[in-house]
């Protein structure tokens, strides 16, 4: 970089991109290329290098083998480096000096972040499960309620992650000053996200929706409707000025071509039409098809797991699609207030498509609900689009938050979730300001709830389910809510049946042959659910094993990274709910054996947030650092 730091990539690129230059593809990531991500990165990158790119994976300062340190999300000066990068890539005498950006996540995020910033050789980019909206739509805040199941879980992540070392075999002796300083200067990250509770410049800075104008590269939107991050495909190809193309599956957070659930697509031979098309000139007749290609999910029992969910694909030519119309339904009146551990059975918000990720039958969810549950449809019903429900109500205290899940209930009982929304209340108004409820004074607000594409066949019932707590998904009000209800509707965007083409079919999934990796020990990974019903006190542990304890047998490296979380919440007690976040993350070969261990624990009073982090660092056996973090954060209309 021009001030110096070193950025450490791992290039792909045909035998003779020497002297017949290719296009660049970039991704862009502080997740460890080297030993967390060689296996995953070597599915798609030797693929594309295949298929005449050349294929660059970089870490961000201060993560894996590069220089630095890695003070938060999304910083103007990731922006600037990934620049820098850009015109490095198109500058080497290998590149044709196009570049294309991909990334899933993190990387989703920052390629259209940086396509904002008009590199000239950016030509196009492909986002996956990614947002347009840093505080609307990201593991930190939804609908304006602390996202109690991710906010401390990723902060832990994150601590974790930064605080491992560089590989000596990369960077050479000075892998442990770098390792040093790095525990010494990274931040506890959750202090700026819960430092602002609001959606204020912090949150606008990197939020593409703020001047969508400003990328002019063209833009694949692809995600899926298991995932966390659909929301924003819709969005995009709305607000797009430019050349733009979107796909929704029925994946969670996953690359397409091994997705789950099912079923997968040839996504890597998608993406070379696409890098064919924008970075070669070749007319591969991409952008001749419709712009965007949904997933039309059939009706499923409802499961915790799924491993493929039938449907059909549909396009339409834009968004809002048209012939698409709102079907309303009346809503209330009624009384309710919830128990605290409503929200129980809600699944992950951001699903990696593990055993227990999805929200299972929600009739005991509807039990702790108002719920309105509407005659049986007489015909079926294909719902795609962004639900919402208006709400004519008042409540008892002067910071509240509702959770609105919209169901599909089978003629035998059973409540598969369709789609949801939270709102703090408080947020009424917009984002942007925190104002006091005034205690029985009538108030009509507007919840949006998640895109979706669903079929509901003829014979089963639409419920609409409200709740004032949705833990561990949001996190609580200081005190119990009472809602009172007058009225409302829910609309639901209404897709006409038609006779259609097929769409072009995909074809089957493709991947390079990936680096060889021993399992010394399976990962597993668990959902769990205790409550001790004399207490009234309910625990959910979430277990991540993230591919047990492996060594890459080239490399010889050898690693193993655990994350549990418990989430506990007593029902009457409010100001009860934690959250205990558990890292353990080893890293080693042969004598070189390090881990960094992290506990992290969130609670909150009446008017504060309250956080305690530890990070605990080994050399082998022998503790090398240790750091602690106590932290305060006034309640902000939460």
């Amino acid at each position: 970089m021009s001030d110096g730091t070193r950025l450490a990539a791992r290039i792909w690129m045909p035998d003779d991109a020497g002297h017949d230059p290719v296009p660049a593809i970039l991704e862009y990531l502080p997740y460890r290329k080297g030993d967390a991500m060689a296996r995953r990165d070597s599915y798609h990158h030797p693929w594309f290098a295949g298929h005449g790119y050349a294929s660059v994976r970089v870490d961000l300062r201060g993560s894996g083998d590069s220089d630095g340190i890695l003070l938060d999300e999304y910083l103007p000066q990731e922006q600037d480096d990934g620049l820098e990068v850009i015109a490095w890539l198109a500058d080497q005498p290998w590149c044709s000096g196009a570049v294309g950006m991909i990334g899933i996540s993190w990387g989703g995020f920052n390629g259209l972040q940086i396509a904002a910033r008009r590199p000239p050789a950016l030509e196009a980019v492909v986002t996956m499960c990614s947002t347009d909206d840093r505080y609307a739509d990201d593991v930190h805040y939804i609908g304006g309620c602390v996202l109690g199941v991710d906010m401390l879980q990723w902060a832990a992540t994150m601590l974790t992650i930064t605080a491992m070392p560089p590989d000596p075999a990369a960077v050479g002796d000075g892998w442990r000053a770098t390792w040093m300083e790095r525990m010494e200067r990274s931040p506890a990250m959750v202090e700026a996200w819960l430092a602002h509770q609001r959606r204020d410049v912090y949150w606008r800075h990197g939020s593409v929706c703020e001047d969508p104008g400003a990328i002019e590269a063209a833009v694949y939107a692809v995600g899926g409707w298991a995932d966390g991050y659909s929301n924003a495909i819709p969005r995009l190809m709305k607000a797009l000025p430019g050349p733009r193309k979107a796909l929704i599956g029925p994946w969670s957070h996953a690359f397409p071509f091994d997705g789950n659930p099912g079923p997968s697509i040839g996504f890597l031979q998608e993406c070379l039409r696409w890098w064919d098309h924008w970075l070669k000139g070749a007319d591969t007749g991409i952008m001749d098809e419709p712009p965007l290609r949904i997933w039309m999910q059939d009706h499923v029992p409802p499961a915790t797991h799924y491993r493929e969910r039938p449907g059909r694909w549909v396009t339409e030519p834009a968004w809002p699609p048209p012939g698409v119309e709102p079907r309303e339904w009346p809503l209330g009146p009624g009384e309710h207030h919830s128990v605290e551990s409503t929200g129980a059975n809600a699944g992950a918000w951001c699903p990696d498509g593990g055993e227990g990720d999805w929200p299972g039958d929600q009739r005991a969810e509807d039990e702790r609900s108002l719920t309105f549950t509407f005659e049986p449809l007489d015909e079926p019903l294909e719902i795609l689009g962004f639900p919402e429900v208006e709400l004519s109500l008042s409540v008892d205290r002067t910071a509240a938050l509702l959770a609105v899940r919209v169901c599909a209930v089978a003629p035998d009982g059973a409540s598969l979730l369709v789609t949801r929304g939270l709102l703090n209340l408080t947020h009424r108004d917009g984002h942007a300001e925190a104002r006091p409820l005034e205690p029985g004074r009538r108030y009509d607000v507007r919840v949006p709830l998640d895109a979706i594409a669903q079929a509901i066949p003829a014979g089963h019932r639409l419920r609409v389910a409200i709740s004032t707590a949705y833990w561990p998904w949001a996190w609580p009000s200081p005190e119990p809510v009472t809602l009172t209800l007058y009225g409302g509707r829910l609309a639901l965007p209404v897709r006409p049946r038609r006779e259609e083409p097929e769409p072009r079919p995909f074809e089957e999934p493709e991947w390079a042959k990936p680096l060889e990796v021993e399992v010394l020990r399976p990962g597993e990974t668990h959902r769990r659910h205790h409550h001790d019903p004399a207490t009234g006190a309910h625990e959910l542990e979430f277990e991540w094993d993230v591919g047990g304890h492996r060594r890459l047998v080239e490399a010889g490296t050898e690693m193993h990274d655990t994350n549990v979380t418990t989430y506990r919440i007593v029902d009457g007690d409010p100001l009860s709910a934690s959250v205990y976040v558990r890292c353990v993350t080893a890293l080693g070969r042969g004598e070189w054996q390090t881990r960094v261990e992290t506990e992290s624990r969130m609670t909150s009073t009446a008017t504060e947030f309250l956080v305690t982090q530890r990070l605990d660092a080994f050399e082998g056996d022998a503790e090398v650092y240790s750091r602690s973090w106590e932290l305060e954060f006034p309640r902000d209309g939460v």
